[in-house]
Parts: C-alpha cells; structure tokens; sequence
C-alpha cells in the first residue's frame, strides 16, 4: 500500500498545482480584461468631453456675433468693450444662424428646398475645412456657389483621428461654415460675397451628383452669388483701370469693415486666395478666420503688428485696455503687401503717378489710417474719371485727324499694345478723343481710331486703335479718326 500511494499523492498533486495555475492565469485575463475595458472607457469618456469642450468653445466664439437688436439698441461695439465683457444673451443658442437673422432665413432667401435636384458644374475650391462647388439650380438655371464640409480635409480627419466621432466631428467642423454664415448675414457690403441663402438639413445632391447631400445630424451648406476665383497673374496683364478697381473696392471693403455693426473686424488669413471677383469687381468670399475683437494690452509693447519683413507698434488705451486700431492698421498693410505692391503703381496715367506714389508711401509705412487712405483713392478716381489728369494735353493735337461720325471700319489691320482690352488687338480706356489722339500719335504703326460706344466701368470710353483698313461701313453708333497725310516736303 505504502508502494502504491506515493505516486497516487505525487499525481494528485501535480493536477492541484495545474488546477491552481489555470485558475490564476484565467483570473490574471479577467482583471486584464477588465482594466482594458476600463482605460477604453476612460479614454471614449476623455475623448467625448474633450470634444464637447471644443464643441462649447466654437459657440462661444459665435456669440460676439449675434447681436439682437431690441428697444435697446445694439450691444457696444466689440471695439469698445473691454476683453472678456460679455456681449448679450447668456449663452449661444444651437441655432446660432437662425438667431443672427432674427426670424431665420428671408422669406426671399434661399434654402433646403432650393437645392433639390441641383446639377453639379465644377469644382471652384477645397481646403482644409470647405468644398466649394458650382451648381445651377433646376428651375432658374442660375449658377450658385455651395460651400460646405470638407469630408476629404485635414480638419476633418484630424478630429476623427483625435475624437472617432464622425457624428460629433462634422458638427464640429461645420461651426466654421456656421460662423462664416453669421458674418455673411451680418456684414452686407458691395465688396462682399452675397450670401443667397443657407441649408441646414438634407437637401440637393453632393459633389458627386448623389442626392441626399446632408450627413447625419444634416449638413450645414451655404449658397453664395458664384465669383471667380482671383487670379493675379492675369490681373497683372490687365488695363491699369482694372487693377485700379481691384484695389479701390478692397479700401471700401477695409473702410466698411473698421466701423462695422459688430466693431472693427480683422482679416486674420488675409490672402488673395480669400476673395473672387463678379463682374470685374473684388469680393471677399471667407471670413471664417475673422476676428471682432481688437487685442487686449497693458502697455504699446503689447501692440506689436508681426510681417515677415517689418513689424509695426500701436498705442494701447489705457482706458479700455485694448490696442488701437490694430485691427484697421492690420488689413491695411496686408492690402498693402498682397495688393497695391503689385497692382497700383506700374503703368498709372502719368497726371495721377504722384498721387499713386503718395499712396504707396503712406500705407507702406501705416502713417495714413484707413479714412485718409479711402480719401486718397477717392480722390484718384475723381481725377481719373473727370480726365483732370489730363490737362497738360495739347488742345491742337486732335488737328491731326479727320472726323467721319456715323460710320465703321472694315477689314481691319490690327495691331496689339501692352493692356489692351482686347487680346487680338489694341483697345485702350480714353476719357475723350484728344486723349485717344494722343495715344495714336505715339504709337508708331497706328494710322486711326474708332469708338463704337463702348465705355467702361468709370464711364470712359474704349478706342480701338489700327494701323489700316479696307474701307467704311455705315455705322450710326460709331465714328472713326483717321489721321491726315502729312504734306510732302
């Protein structure tokens, strides 16, 4: 018996301890287990208010900007309200752009119901946050500009990357589509881009032409006049005029701006690439990265303008601790930089060269503010478009041509000049004929010019200028200058 229980007591032990290993490997998996579903819980629960603190931080920055207009009046304006001075109404409400407008959407305004069936044209832009593309609208065959989410952009992938919420995410990502919304609505200006209306659910087809444009909780899609996108290196080939234009609407759009309903309002991301232009005309198109609030200081030091080749320092008021007309002086030197440098100076009406360099002084070294500059501009224009600039032109040149009114070329031998309206040929801007007399006596190979009417957008007219033609057509809108043969000696 004694031979025979010793291995019987060894066997029974061996399974005890194997019993008692499997159970504690099984009970080390369990509390494994469970702490990993403990820290994935910890971490969801880390991840949904970190993203609903964002969330709360994208409203608060819309509320500056829903500004009720009661029996009161309007609040004060963000420029003369100290930093961190709430503006009113305790909080944002969810529907932040039907709280800018009021009552919601203009019964004239576009909406959900406009988009059904839409057709996709092109593309016009993407980015980091936005799609921007063109549509014509079914019953209209109105070409629109609808902006939205960016499915595809960096800010979305980041936050599904930082969150993996796509639900929380698009709502997230769409404040800025919100926010741009609520400017739009609040800053009406000719060199703004007009906003037609605003969706707010599932309605239309997307980018690729699939109804059902919304995502969950509806996409957030504004519907905008259409604009080009600008173009600077064809701007650079353009008749001065049209540079001219370019730049006075960007110092009405400044003007407007440093004395808006919601104070004075800076451009932040100020690029060429944030404006279009309708009809020859500058429009801003986003204004997602602006800013209603001048910055806080406690002394100048703390007002200091950053550019990349020269820096600027304004005063701080002591009495509403916030820096003087920063926010103005920064559009300027930016319209500066980006704009005048190129587009103002070369090839201007020699009458007008000293006022243009005046200009180009004054706001390249932020010694003029933005009334003084507007003033500038304004007074250019006058002179341009009453051809008062033009008052060292000899009356007798005109002597040299001969007059045929009510008729037209035929069979025309062009010839190009630098910022021709035309690409086929030379068609320059000219206050009168003795200014398109001028221009012809300079030019080398021309023998004539002719007016058909034509005028442009500061109401001077277009000439078109040859070196010869076959013969004249009758024509009662237009009349032609032939330059005399001179006598042979």
């Amino acid at each position: 018996m004694r031979v025979m229980g010793s291995p019987l007591c060894a066997a029974a032990l061996l399974a005890l301890v194997v019993i008692s290993v499997l159970l504690s490997l099984l009970l080390g998996s369990l509390q494994l287990g469970a702490r990993r579903r403990l820290s994935a819980s910890g971490s969801a629960d880390a991840r949904g208010s970190a993203l609903r603190h964002q969330l709360n931080e994208r409203r608060k920055e819309i509320i500056p900007l829903l500004s009720p207009f009661g029996r009161d009046g309007p609040p004060p304006a963000a420029s003369q309200r100290r930093p961190g001075e709430p503006t009113s109404g305790a909080a944002a409400p969810r529907d932040e752009i039907s709280a800018a407008s009021g009552r919601g959407s203009a019964p004239d305004e576009m909406g959900c119901g406009s988009l059904a069936g839409v057709r996709t044209v092109d593309v016009l832009g993407s980015g980091y946050t936005k799609l921007v593309v063109k549509v014509v609208l079914p019953r209209t065959d109105q070409p629109v500009a609808l902006k939205f989410v960016n499915e595809q952009g960096n800010d979305m992938e980041k936050c599904l990357q930082d969150f993996q919420d796509p639900r929380g995410c698009h709502e997230l990502v769409s404040y800025k589509i919100k926010k741009e919304i609520v400017l739009l609505q609040r800053l009406k200006h000719p060199n703004i881009i007009e906003l037609r209306g605003h969706c707010m659910g599932d309605a239309g087809r997307d980018e690729r032409g699939e109804e059902g444009a919304g995502k969950e909780g509806g996409r957030v899609t504004a519907i905008l006049e259409q604009g080009n996108p600008f173009q600077m290196i064809q701007l650079l080939q353009s008749p001065w005029e049209e540079r001219f234009r370019v730049c006075l609407g960007l110092v009405r759009l400044l003007h407007f701006l440093s004395r808006s309903p919601l104070g004075s309002v800076a451009l932040l991301d100020f690029q060429p690439r944030q404006f279009v232009t309708v009809s020859g005309e500058l429009k801003l198109t986003d204004l997602d990265d602006a800013s209603v609030e001048e910055p806080a200081c406690r002394a100048d030091a703390d007002c200091v303008l950053h550019f990349p080749r020269r820096n600027f320092t304004l005063p701080c008021s002591e009495t509403l601790g916030v820096c003087q007309r920063l926010n103005e002086k920064r559009n300027l030197y930016n319209a500066y930089r980006y704009f005048f440098t190129y587009l103002l100076p070369h090839q201007a009406p020699p009458g007008l060269t000293h006022l243009v360099d005046h200009i180009m002084n004054t706001t390249g070294e932020l010694r003029a503010d933005i009334n003084q500059t507007m003033e500038a501009f304004e007074h250019v224009l006058l002179l341009y478009k009453s051809g008062l600039h033009l008052d060292n032109l000899s009356p007798s040149i005109i002597r040299d041509y001969t007059v045929m009114r009510g008729m037209a070329t035929s069979g025309n031998v062009e010839y190009r000049c630098w910022l021709s309206y035309s690409h086929q040929g030379c068609v320059l801007s000219v206050h009168n004929a003795q200014e398109a007399a001028f221009i012809c006596s300079s030019h080398s190979q021309c023998t004539s010019f002719s007016f058909s009417g034509q005028r442009t957008w500061t109401g001077r007219l277009l000439a078109s200028f040859r070196s010869s033609f076959s013969h004249l057509v009758p024509d009662g809108t237009s009349e032609v200058y032939l330059k005399k043969a001179k006598p042979s000696v």
